[in-house]
C-alpha cells in the first residue's frame, strides 16, 4: 500500500522481521542490529518522550553524528506528532542555539561530550530547551540526561497505544523542520509535512530499482534533507542501511560492508576519480599506459553501459584489467549510487558510468523534500539531473529560473511569511534559484544558481560553475572559485592538488609542502598551461584572466563550504578580500 504519512511509513517499518535492519561498528566490526531490537527501542524512547509532556508539534532537536540513535529519536518523534528539528553536528554551539531557539524546541539530543559541553555553555541563548539528553556519553553537568538513562526510566506502554499514536498522523501534519545550510544569510527553517516526505518516497521508490535485500552505507549527514529522505526510501524498501564510521573511513567502510547502493555529493566522486588517476600515474610505464586505454575505452561506451547492452571484447578487456579493480574498492557487490546536492561535472559521470560504476545523478531542494528529478536505469542521459519524479511539474522562467510544482513542495519557511512568499508564488510554483533548461524529451539541465551570476563591468551574465568544473578537470587543480562580479573580466582562486603535486615534485627534487609548491615558478607554469587550455574553448568575457594558488582546501570548517560541500562564494569574496583585490590591482597595472 501508498503510505501517505511517515508514521505509516514507522509502522510498516518496525513489523517487518528484518535481521539486519541497521549495521554499525562495535569493537572494530560491524553488528547488525534486528528490526525488533530498534522498534523496542523507538517505542520505549517514544514513552520517555511522552512521559515527559512531548505532545503533537511540539519541536525535538537533534545534534548527531549519523548512527542508529539517528533514526531512534526521529521515529520516536515523529510517533508522537512531534516535529524534528536535525542539526548539522559540525555546527558551532552559537549556530546550534540559533537553530534550537528559532525553532522553539524543547528537548535537545546531543551526541558526544564536546558538543554538549559547547551547548551547555550557550544554554541561556536556548530559553525554550527544557532538557538536554547526551548520547553516548554519562550526563555531564546539571539539567543533561543520558540517552540510556532516559530510556531505562521510560514505563511500560502497550504495542495499542504506540499504534494509536501512529494512526494520529494526517499527511499535512508538520514533520520536520530543516533549516537550509545557507551560503548566505541565516539558516531558515524549511516546513516539511509528513504528506511532502511521503509522496517524494514514493516517487523515488517508483523511479529507480532499488532492490529489497540491498546493503546501503550512509555517510552523508543525516541532518541533510537528501541523506534522510534517502533512509527513508531504503526503509520503506527493506534495505539494511550501514553506517560510515566517518567520511574518512569510507573507503575501508566499504569493504567491510560490500554495499549495493549508497548516496553522495559530486565533491566525493571528484575526489575518488582524481585519487585513480594519481595513482595510475605513480605506477606508471605500462600500468599508467593501461589505466588511461581503459579509461578511453569506457568513456566510448557510456551510452553501451547505459542501455546495459553486452560488452564489447575492448571493453571486457578494460574491465578485467582496470575497472573490475576499481568497482572491487566498493565492496563488490555495488549496483548503483546516486549524486545530488550539487552538480555533477560530466567528465567525473563519463569516468564512473564508463567503469560501470552507474551514478544516477538527481535534482532538489530541501524544500522540495527533496527530489524533483532524477535519472532512470537505461534511459540517464548524462549532463542532465534526470526527468522530473511522479507528480513533479518543471517549468522554465522567462529569466531561465527553473519553477517547480508538486506534492514535496514545503509549506514554508517557519516564522517567515515574506521569505516563503519569495518563493512560492500564487500558482504554486516553488522559485528554485537556479538557472537551467529542459530539452524536448524532459530532462532537466542546469547551468548556475540565479544569485550566484556573475555580472560582469559590461553587464554581461555569466555563470561560474562551468567554468570551475572545467579549471577542475586539470590534473594540478583540486578547487576553483571564480570571481569577477561588476569587474572588468574574471579571477580565479584555484586550490592545486596537492597529492598530485607532491608526485611530480618528488621527481623534480621539489620539496612538498604546500607553501613552497604553490611558489614554485614550475608549478604555476603548470596550472597556467592548464587554465589557458580552458580559456581556449571558453567566450572572451568567459575568460579567467588572473589567478593565484591557495596552500590549503576550502573545508567546511574554515567556512568556505556548506555542510553539503557548496562554495559559499560570500565567505570567500570576504575571506580574500586583499588577495583579491590585489590581484585585480596587479593585472589593472601591468603586472598580472
Amino acid at each position: 500500500m501508498p503510505i501517505r504519512t511517515l508514521s505509516e511509513l514507522i509502522g510498516a517499518t518496525l513489523r517487518r522481521d528484518k535481521p539486519d535492519c541497521f549495521l554499525h561498528k562495535v569493537d572494530g566490526r560491524y553488528v547488525p542490529i534486528p528490526t525488533r531490537e530498534f522498534a523496542a527501542r523507538v517505542r520505549r524512547l517514544a514513552a520517555a518522550l511522552d512521559a515527559a509532556g512531548v505532545r503533537p508539534g511540539d519541536r525535538i532537536a537533534q545534534m548527531a553524528e549519523n548512527g542508529p540513535h539517528w533514526p531512534t529519536v526521529d521515529f520516536a518523534a515523529l510517533a508522537l506528532g512531534a516535529v524534528h528539528v536535525p542539526i548539522y553536528p559540525t555546527l558551532l554551539p552559537e549556530g546550534a542555539a540559533y537553530i534550537v531557539r528559532d525553532s522553539g524546541a524543547r528537548i535537545l539530543f546531543v551526541q558526544g561530550a564536546e558538543r554538549t559541553a559547547g551547548l551547555v555553555g550557550v544554554r541561556d541563548q536556548m530559553p525554550s530547551v527544557e532538557r538536554i539528553v547526551v548520547i553516548g556519553e554519562p550526563p555531564l553537568a546539571d539539567g543533561v540526561t543520558g540517552f540510556e538513562e532516559l530510556l531505562a526510566g521510560a514505563p511500560e506502554i502497550p504495542d495499542a497505544q504506540f499504534d494509536a499514536w501512529l494512526a494520529r498522523a494526517r499527511p499535512e501534519d508538520l514533520a520536520t523542520l530543516i533549516y537550509t545550510s545557507g551560503t548566505t544569510g541565516d539558516p531558515k527553517g524549511v516546513m516539511l509535512t509528513h504528506g511532502n516526505l511521503a509522496s517524494n518516497v514514493e516517487a523515488s521508490c517508483k523511479a529507480l530499482a532499488i532492490q529489497p535485500g540491498w546493503t546501503a552505507l550512509s555517510f552523508l549527514p543525516l541532518a541533510h534533507s537528501f541523506e534522510r529522505t534517502v533512509t527513508y526510501i531504503y526503509l520503506n524498501l527493506g534495505v539494511s542501511i550501514a553506517y560510515a564510521e566517518s567520511v574518512q573511513a569510507v573507503a575501508q567502510n566499504l569493504a567491510e560492508v560490500r554495499p549495493h547502493i549508497f548516496v553522495s555529493v559530486p565533491r566525493i566522486y571528484e575526489k575518488v576519480m582524481a585519487r585513480a588517476w594519481e595513482t595510475a600515474r605513480a605506477a606508471g610505464g605500462l600500468r599508467h599506459a593501461i589505466f588511461r586505454w581503459a579509461v578511453k575505452v569506457g568513456r566510448q561506451h557510456v551510452a553501451d553501459r547505459i542501455a546495459e547492452r553486452p560488452p564489447s571484447l575492448r571493453l571486457r578487456i578494460a574491465d578485467k584489467l582496470v575497472f573490475a579493480k576499481i568497482r572491487a574498492r566498493l565492496g563488490g557487490r555495488f549496483e548503483m549510487a546516486a549524486s545530488g546536492g550539487a552538480p555533477l561535472a560530466r567528465d567525473v559521470a563519463e569516468f564512473f558510468w564508463g567503469a560501470g560504476v552507474r551514478i544516477f545523478e538527481g535534482y532538489g531542494l530541501t524544500e522540495t523534500s527533496p527530489v524533483l528529478t532524477v535519472n532512470r536505469p537505461r534511459r540517464a542521459r548524462l549532463g542532465s539531473v534526470g526527468e522530473a519524479i511522479e507528480g513533479v511539474e518543471l517549468r522554465i522562467a522567462e529569466d531561465g529560473e527553473i519553477l517547480a510544482r508538486g506534492p514535496g513542495i514545503m509549506r514554508g519557511y517557519f516564522g517567515k511569511p515574506e521569505a516563503t512568499a519569495e518563493v512560492i508564488d500564487a500558482d504554486g510554483w516553488f522559485h528554485t534559484g537556479d538557472i537551467g533548461n529542459l530539452d524536448a524529451d524532459g530532462y532537466l539541465f542546469i547551468t548556475d544558481r540565479k544569485k550566484e551570476l556573475l555580472v560582469n563591468a559590461y553587464g554581461k551574465n555569466i555563470a561560474p560553475a562551468p567554468i570551475e568544473n572545467a579549471l577542475k578537470e586539470s590534473r594540478w587543480i583540486s578547487q576553483a572559485v571564480v570571481v569577477g562580479d561588476r569587474r572588468q573580466y574574471l579571477s580565479a582562486l584555484i586550490v592545486p592538488d596537492f597529492e598530485a603535486l607532491r608526485t611530480w615534485a618528488a621527481g623534480q627534487g621539489i620539496a612538498g609542502e604546500p607553501a613552497t609548491l604553490i611558489a614554485e615558478p614550475r608549478v604555476r607554469a603548470l596550472v597556467a598551461a592548464d587554465v589557458a587550455a580552458v580559456n581556449s574553448r571558453l567566450a572572451r568575457y568567459e575568460q579567467v584572466r588572473n589567478w593565484d594558488l591557495l596552500p590549503a582546501e576550502f573545508t567546511l570548517e574554515g567556512g568556505e563550504l556548506t555542510p553539503t560541500l557548496k562554495v559559499k562564494r560570500r565567505v570567500i569574496n570576504s575571506k580574500y578580500k586583499e588577495l583579491l583585490d590585489r590581484l585585480y590591482a596587479d593585472a589593472e597595472a601591468g603586472a598580472g
